[in-house]
């Protein structure tokens, strides 16, 4: 992926990032650290028609137990296993 710094932009101004979106996404690095994807709009087009990783993410948890639950539940197999022994 390519990589560009927030600094070069605001020296180069979006002409910067016009260079390296020709050949991709563009990582934006901010402070000595990724913070930033910029992509094409044919880039952002064809993401988001690929439908499978936008339902995971929009689809909501599918978890039925609580942290009670699970908990009561460890409990009982430990006592179950050291009964066991």
């Amino acid at each position: 992926m390519n990589t560009i710094a927030a600094q070069e932009i605001k020296r180069r101004g979006i002409s910067g990032l016009d260079e390296l979106l020709k050949h991709g996404p563009v990582r934006v690095i901010k402070n000595n650290r990724p913070r930033y994807v910029v992509m094409s709009e044919e880039d952002y087009v064809r993401l988001t028609e690929r439908r499978g990783l936008w339902e995971l993410l929009d689809r909501p948890s599918r978890a039925t137990r609580g942290k009670r639950q699970i908990d009561a539940q460890l409990r009982a197999e430990r006592d179950a296993w050291r009964g066991a022994r």
